[in-house]
């Protein structure tokens, strides 16, 4: 049986021959003297491990339209995603994230640290992500997890886990509530030593990586399915017109969030703190988070966005005013 060093080898070999000398598969398999199967199975694991990546580049005026409207309509870098017309949430989901985790391999370079919020969208995009070495980067956990009946630990833990692994980056993690109960809690626990070093290397992320919440989303957001609002909390939600969170930090579909005590509560960074993070990337897929995406985009928060096909014409479509 093969070593997994010989096969990173035949790997590689392949990847050479496929994509360097333009050799097809069948005459890889006479060469190396396997089955096309095997090949084919070679090819695909250069590129999960990162020996191959594939970057398509196409002129200005072929870019998609829809992604130059977006562009130009809200002054950020959008990838469009595209999928076909019947087709479930979930699966709109993993396309999403499977393109999201293949253009943010693109991004990541070495001594960047780089931030995550957790959620259902990055849980997906983490199942995806190639293997990328890089050196002296790390990944640091955004907002809190915890709540009165669990942790958080494993679920936050696994995404994060998933990111340093792809990266070969030490991971930092960050154990304190989603929400606080009372925001003077919050206050004397940031000025603990452990949490205020999270707190410094929050402070110097390159590139902040994010779902969006959406307390109407059809896939539930991790935080409105997982009990961490109370019923006083679901009231706040509907009195203040929250539309939407990044990081557990809540905002109105102006892009407004002051006023909101939720936030007084928030373990997430607060959101002109997002603003000034070079590089914020945002993965965003179902129709019924339209709001919480126009609310984002609204406050300023993203940069880069990848976003499913659908939603990106709907978006257009009752914006065209602007």
């Amino acid at each position: 049986m093969p070593t997994a060093s010989t096969r990173a080898q035949d790997a590689l070999r392949a990847a050479q021959l496929y994509y360097l000398q333009d050799l097809t598969m069948e005459a890889i398999a006479r060469e190396m003297k396997m089955s096309r199967s095997s090949v084919s199975r070679l090819l695909a694991s250069a590129r999960d491990t990162g020996l191959v990546t594939i970057s398509i580049h196409s002129p200005q005026d072929a870019r998609s339209q829809v992604e130059s409207r977006i562009a130009r309509r809200f002054g950020v870098t959008a990838r469009v995603v595209p999928t076909p017309f019947r087709i479930s949430e979930a699966e709109r989901l993993e396309r999403t994230a499977l393109s999201a985790a293949r253009l943010l391999a693109e991004r990541v370079e070495s001594s960047m640290t780089m931030g995550i919020a957790w959620g259902s969208t990055l849980s997906a995009v983490a199942r995806h992500l190639p293997s990328k070495r890089t050196h002296d980067a790390r990944v640091v956990q955004m907002n809190g997890a915890a709540n009165v009946r669990t942790s958080g630990i494993t679920y936050a833990g696994e995404i994060l886990a998933r990111f340093g692994a792809a990266w070969s980056a030490p991971v930092h993690p960050f154990p304190v509530p989603a929400l606080f109960d009372d925001p003077l809690t919050k206050q004397a626990m940031w000025r603990e030593r452990s949490v205020r070093a999270v707190l410094e290397i929050q402070e110097r992320v390159n590139i902040f990586v994010f779902g969006l919440g959406s307390p109407d989303a059809d896939v539930p957001s991790h935080v409105y399915s997982g009990d961490y609002f109370d019923e006083a909390d679901q009231r706040s939600i509907e009195r203040n017109g929250v539309v939407g969170d990044c990081a557990t930090v809540f905002y109105r579909a102006d892009g407004s969030s002051d006023g909101i005590d939720l936030n007084e509560r928030s373990s997430g960074p607060d959101l002109e703190a997002v603003r000034r993070i070079p590089t914020r990337f945002c993965i965003v897929s179902s129709l019924s988070k339209l709001d919480s995406l126009r609310g984002a985009l609204a406050a300023g928060l993203i940069t880069d966005l990848v976003v499913e096909e659908s939603l990106a014409r709907r978006l257009l479509e009752v914006t065209a005013g602007r």
